[in-house]
C-alpha cells in the first residue's frame, strides 16, 4: 500500500524486535493516543509487512501504509477508535 502524505503525531522505534513484539508495542502505545492520531512505527523484522495490516483490521485501526527502505519498514497507523 503507497504511504499516506500526513504526519505522525508520534514515532515507535521496534527495530531489533521480532513477532509479535512490534504489534504488542504499537498497540499498547496506539491505546494511550487520542482518535485521529497517527501513530509511526518503525521495523526491521519483516513480518510487519502482514502482521500490522492484519492487526488494523481486526482492531478496528486504520492501515494507512508502508515503505520500506533496506531492511527498514515504517508504517503509519491512524487511530479510529
Amino acid at each position: 500500500m503507497r504511504m499516506t502524505s500526513e504526519k505522525p503525531d508520534a514515532t515507535l522505534d521496534t527495530l531489533g524486535f521480532l513477532c509479535p513484539v512490534p504489534i504488542i508495542k504499537a498497540a499498547k502505545r496506539m491505546k494511550a493516543m487520542q482518535v485521529g492520531q497517527i501513530l509511526e512505527i518503525l521495523s526491521d523484522d519483516a513480518g510487519i509487512e502482514e502482521d500490522m495490516p492484519a492487526w488494523c483490521r481486526s482492531h478496528g485501526q486504520g492501515y494507512l501504509g508502508l515503505e520500506k527502505e533496506e531492511t527498514m519498514y515504517r508504517v503509519l497507523v491512524k487511530k479510529l477508535k
